[in-house]
């Protein structure tokens, strides 16, 4: 049993970093598009003078206050785990990786803390201009919160900034600044505006409920109209956004790109996939079909990766095997070739390590060259199988694909509500109204989707290249981490119950109270 439980440490503490990250992911996106929301009805309030959008602004305020504490408990979890779970990824780039995150805390947080209390309990004790201007930095704190956080979380991807030191057998940071990557910039855009869009379809679907109810039916239309407005512009923002993700995915994580698309062999003027059914028979060094039906679009992926139909794109076949000239023009080695190249390295720390102990600074300087030279493949030297560089292609692609369907969907719902809010009577359209409502667990299931490609589909890299999850793991027993993932889980789920019955007692309550 025992021997059973210590094969499976990876892959709890795999789980239970992934059932942590979800369930505080359940709190962020509605904090960020709620926070803008609100703040956009008090700014309305402020300059019109109108006490019904007053009203209106408090009453998502409280909601978001709600969401708002429930996230920072998961939050604060989900970071300690880097310490406890992944202890060797921490003492291996700790100094990069900790510096935005330490960031975050110091500025950002402290933002939130200052500002909320003053946009909670200072309606009547500050100015109007005083008052607004709290509620826009609340919301401009946990945008900045989020950006240190996206920050660190890019680098992972796109390792920059750094260099190895065999001295001290770490990862120094070289350049601070260029650890916001453009990747980073981009990652917080498509990360934000996405939040948006789920803080208008559940904004939407409870002003929908109250139509229904015939209840409180100005400020349910007063939602409605800025809801629809700020998630239709949130989802241009975001198809923008998105594609400038995939540019820089198809640039540094070609793998996850490919599995992405379930694409295996690479080509010119490479299809994008409308719609397909992955085969599940098809591997990376067989005959078979890439799909059993697919509906393709003719030159979409090649010109969405790079903006040119004719560029090649590697499939994952081709990112095996190697061989072909990369986007910088290099010919790319095959996953032989870096995995020859990681054991060097590792090999030659090792070695370094022993001739440092006997002082013989000639063996040194020379494993010193070979670290040096080899060390960009370093985390290959921890595989042993070409499958082991390729994520969970079902998963992958099948949540990428939603997320995309699903966000064309929000499209068209912030078309047609807003078409009826501003042009007809929606309070009569009950089908439109039930579509807001049940929208709301399907904007969840997108925003949810989008991590789960983000991450998933980097696997099997804690740090893109370098260090591999198996490497970064904590030396604990599974039974500890099954231990806390079941105490994590019993706890994030009574939040998550918690909060769930407090707003629906608020919304039941409604604005006027």
């Amino acid at each position: 049993m025992m021997e059973i439980l210590s094969n499976s440490l990876l892959d709890w503490s795999r789980l239970q970093f992934a059932m942590t990250a979800m369930y505080h992911w359940l709190f962020v996106p509605l904090t960020l598009g709620l926070g803008v929301i609100m703040a956009i009805m008090e700014t309305v309030y402020v300059r019109t003078g109108n006490e019904q959008w007053k009203k209106t602004a408090k009453f998502w305020q409280l909601i978001f206050g709600i969401n708002f504490a429930i996230g920072v408990a998961t939050g604060l979890i989900l970071e300690f785990q880097f310490g406890t779970n992944w202890s060797f990824y921490s003492w291996t780039v700790g100094d990069i990786f900790g510096a935005p995150l330490a960031i975050e805390a110091i500025v950002a947080f402290f933002m939130e803390a200052t500002f909320i209390s003053i946009m909670f309990f200072g309606w009547k004790r500050v100015s109007k201009g005083a008052h607004l201007a709290a509620t826009w930095l609340t919301i401009t704190g946990a945008t900045i919160s989020a950006l240190w956080i996206l920050v660190a979380n890019s680098w992972m991807q796109y390792p920059v900034g750094m260099e190895f030191n065999p001295d001290t057998m770490r990862f120094e940071m070289t350049d601070f600044f260029e650890i916001i990557s453009p990747m980073a910039i981009n990652k917080l855009i498509h990360t934000v505006i996405s939040s948006w869009i789920l803080g208008s379809i559940f904004a939407m679907g409870i002003a929908a409920w109250y139509m229904l109810k015939k209840r409180n039916i100005e400020f349910a239309k007063q939602t409605m109209k800025v809801a629809t407005v700020f998630g239709l512009a949130a989802s241009i923002i975001t198809i923008w956004s998105g594609h400038g993700a995939a540019q820089k995915v198809a640039e540094h994580q070609p793998m996850k790109l490919a599995v992405m698309e379930g694409l295996y062999t690479g080509s010119t003027e490479a299809n994008l996939v409308a719609f397909a059914i992955p085969n599940p028979d098809k591997t990376w060094n067989n005959d078979e079909p890439d799909y059993l039906f697919d509906i393709p679009i003719p030159g979409g992926l090649s010109w969405m990766s790079f903006g040119d139909s004719k560029s090649y794109v590697p499939g994952i076949t081709n990112l095996i095997e190697g061989g072909y000239k990369n986007p910088k023009g290099k010919t790319e080695l095959s996953f032989f070739e870096k995995q020859a190249m990681g054991k060097t390295a590792k090999d030659a720390l090792k070695k370094f390590e022993d001739a440092k102990k006997a002082g013989n600074t000639v063996l040194m300087e020379q494993y010193r060259k070979d670290i040096m030279d080899n060390v960009a493949y370093l985390g290959y030297g921890y595989l042993e199988n070409p499958e082991d560089t390729i994520p969970n292609i079902s998963l992958t692609y099948w949540s990428f694909h939603i997320m995309v369907y699903l966000g064309g969907y929000f499209i068209l719902l912030f078309l047609v509500v807003g078409f009826f809010v501003y042009k007809k009577d929606l309070s009569n359209k009950k089908y439109i109204l039930w579509a807001c409502i049940l929208s709301i667990p399907l904007v969840y299931i997108a925003s949810q989707a989008g991590w789960v490609v983000a991450e998933v589909g980097r696997q099997p890299w804690a740090i893109q290249d370098i260090l591999p999850v198996q490497a970064a793991v904590s030396s604990l027993s599974a039974s500890s981490v099954i231990t806390t993932f079941i105490l994590f889980l019993v706890l994030f789920t009574g939040l998550l119950i918690a909060e769930i019955r407090i707003m629906l007692n608020q919304i039941k309550k409604g604005p006027e109270a």
